[in-house]
């Protein structure tokens, strides 16, 4: 185009465009300077899902200023009985609803139930598997474990536990295993994902609850609430190598990246005990709102949330000073706090 232009422009034009072009040239260094001078737009925080048992709603809080951002109900689809909940991607939650018996997709940014598959009577615990293929629904009243496929939304397979009840559920960092706490039998069961079956339960303390994996891949903390420790299980060995005292009620638990702090929810004594593993000790018992439950460490490990079943709020800990900064009045009932990382 410049080659045309040249042959059509006089003298006087071209002089007027080359003084152009050498003033866009000498302004470019000034814009780029500037462009480098201005700050990058900061990351949104995480959010963490708070999922109100009795309300049949879901709070969704921003850990950047610890406030209720919005309060999904899915037009009151979500039922009066919520469990546990997972975020999965693209803002979907999975959700439990115990009432209807459903395992239900969310859609968080329209707020509708995108999908539901029948899951039966009384499951509470959900998790996903490492690689994000499959979800693992524990089902307390009819003694078994259902495997999930996203994808489809489809029951892959239902596994029987040896023990009773069972509550909670996790997967081995590796993906191998499942593991699930049995309140109903004071045990844990060990479930072989590629045999497809449990090999053998491990006695706990107490009616156990809420479980966390160490980095090690080997060692799991678990809550007991009936005794009012946190366990420490051997998965090697498939035995309890030691009990670590709590407050009154163990429920929850939840563990730094690095192993370094376990921290347990309280339900009786409304407290959270911070746990030195490696001491094997309680370092402190941080008071919050009544009856603790399902606790979440932000990504960071820098804030501890944890929802109070009783106060109808989410307690904000800084885990540095091992204090409560904030309380948020979230919906009647919570039953835990999760965050999409």
């Amino acid at each position: 185009m410049i080659p045309g232009a040249r042959r059509t422009l006089g003298t006087a034009a071209l002089a007027l465009l080359l003084a152009g072009a050498a003033c866009q040239r000498a302004a470019a260094p000034a814009a780029e300077a500037n462009a480098d001078a201005t700050p990058s737009a900061t990351p949104a925080a995480a959010l963490a899902y708070v999922p109100n048992q009795r309300a049949g709603t879901i709070s969704v809080i921003d850990t950047g200023t610890d406030a209720v951002l919005r309060t999904l109900s899915a037009q009151g689809q979500l039922g009066k009985r919520l469990q546990q909940i997972l975020p999965g991607p693209s803002g979907h939650l999975y959700v439990i609803d115990a009432q209807g018996h459903r395992l239900l997709e969310l859609d968080t940014v329209q707020d509708r139930v995108l999908r539901s598959v029948d899951i039966g009577e009384n499951a509470e615990g959900i998790a996903a598997s490492p690689d994000g293929r499959q979800f693992a629904v524990c089902v307390e009243g009819q003694n078994q474990v259902m495997l999930i496929d996203p994808d489809s939304f489809a029951i892959g397979a239902r596994i029987a536990t040896q023990g009773q009840a069972p509550e909670h559920c996790v997967y081995s960092p590796d993906g191998a295993l499942l593991l699930t706490s049995n309140e109903g039998s004071n045990d844990l069961d060990v479930i072989d994902l590629k045999a497809g079956k449990s090999t053998g339960v491990i006695a706990t303390s107490g009616h156990p609850r809420g479980m966390a994996f160490a980095p090690d891949g080997n060692t799991v903390y678990v809550a007991q609430e009936a005794a009012s420790v946190v366990d420490v299980i051997d998965l090697v060995a498939r035995r309890r190598v030691a009990s670590i005292p709590a407050g009154q009620r163990t429920a929850g638990i939840a563990i730094s990246r690095d192993g370094s702090r376990v921290y347990a929810s309280n339900g009786g004594a409304g407290t959270v005990s911070v746990i030195d593993p490696a001491a094997r000790a309680s370092l402190a018992e941080i008071p919050v709102g009544q009856r603790p439950w399902n606790p979440a460490l932000s990504a960071d490990g820098k804030k501890l949330y944890v929802a109070n079943g009783r106060s109808n709020s989410v307690s904000v800990i800084d885990t540095t000073t091992m204090k409560e900064i904030k309380q948020i009045a979230v919906g009647d009932m919570p039953w835990g706090v999760v965050i999409a990382q």
